[in-house]
């Protein structure tokens, strides 16, 4: 066990991982667990803290375009279009891995993956910390991404040394995450840009309709994954689930009859439903909820990655 300080400044949690401390941080998409990515014993504490696979790769946070140099042998051209557009932003780019670069940060991969957050207290964090910041989500592999600072605390209390605290964040959902060591372009997990998006930038994008078997190239790809203590249902339709004290339902339409369930969340729109899903998974572990009905929602723009994350928490 560690002592887990909680911080507002951006400063102060640099310098615990600037001396080699595990740092979460709040960015536009879920809070990311960081350290130093040219500290190898540091970030294999990730893996530990978060009893990660150690075959998951991470993805490497940049506050400045220059530091990609640090991280990648080059850019590709396809990948300086994306990047103009995008970022900074939720786009994470993978690219040929710099020799320099730590194995452990990229699962052994010759690829790594990089993005730019928007964020400004990202930003500022980033900055102090002057170096590249290999980070997946702050929380027990597994379970939900967290999107306050409570749930990191609730997951990573005491396994890490310092939580720079901000408010619940923008997104919801992590990063999209394009392969751009291929021709065309292949989306590798769908996240808050779209595929549309992405396709109105550089016209020709791969979506794989079904999970990278063995080596995973991306985060978030294995097939069980963002899940709660409850068993997750999918259904098309507030008819479709079964009430019951011990069930929720979280969706776009309302139940007839929600008084029968232990918890309803009915969301305003499919941004809402995003943002709200891995809180309210996080919701109905700490109410007990032994079921939750989760609906599907039509799979174009935001809606595919909403989808591919019900999905995966469906898994059994």
């Amino acid at each position: 066990m560690v002592t887990t300080t909680l911080t507002k400044s951006p400063g102060e949690a640099a310098v615990t991982l600037r001396k080699g401390g595990l740092v979460a941080f709040p960015t536009e998409t879920v809070y990311g667990l960081g350290a130093d990515a040219f500290q190898p014993t540091a970030v294999r504490r990730i893996f530990e803290a978060k009893a990660r696979p150690a075959d998951n790769p991470l993805i490497v946070h940049l506050h400045a375009r220059a530091q990609i140099e640090l991280v990648a042998a080059r850019l590709p051209p396809v990948a300086e279009r994306l990047l103009e557009q995008f970022w900074p932003g939720p786009l994470t780019l993978i690219l040929p891995k710099h020799p320099d670069l730590p194995g452990i940060v990229t699962a052994g991969l010759d690829t790594v993956g990089v993005r730019m957050p928007r964020l400004v207290l990202t930003r500022r964090f980033l900055k102090a910390c002057d170096t590249p910041v290999p980070a997946p989500s702050a929380n027990r592999s597994g379970r939900p991404s967290p999107t306050n600072w409570e749930a990191v605390e609730a997951d990573l209390g005491g396994r890490i040394d310092c939580i720079l605290k901000g408010g619940r964040t923008e997104a919801g959902v992590e990063s999209t995450v394009v392969d751009c060591t291929v021709s065309p372009i292949e989306v590798l997990r769908p996240g808050a840009i779209s595929v549309e998006d992405l396709r109105a930038a550089v016209d020709t994008v791969q979506v794989p309709v079904a999970d990278q078997a063995d080596t995973p190239r991306s985060p978030g790809t294995r097939h069980r994954h963002y899940a709660p203590a409850a068993e997750v249902r999918l259904v098309d339709a507030p008819a479709d689930a079964m009430p019951g004290a011990g069930h929720a339902y979280i969706g776009l339409d309302a139940p007839s009859t929600p008084d029968a369930f232990g918890a309803v969340y009915v969301e305003a729109d499919l941004v809402a439903y995003a943002h709200d899903l891995f809180y309210l998974f996080r919701a109905c572990d700490d109410a007990g909820i032994e079921v939750i009905f989760a609906q599907t929602v039509p799979s174009a723009g935001l809606g595919r990655a909403l989808n591919d994350r019900l999905r995966r928490a469906a898994a059994r």
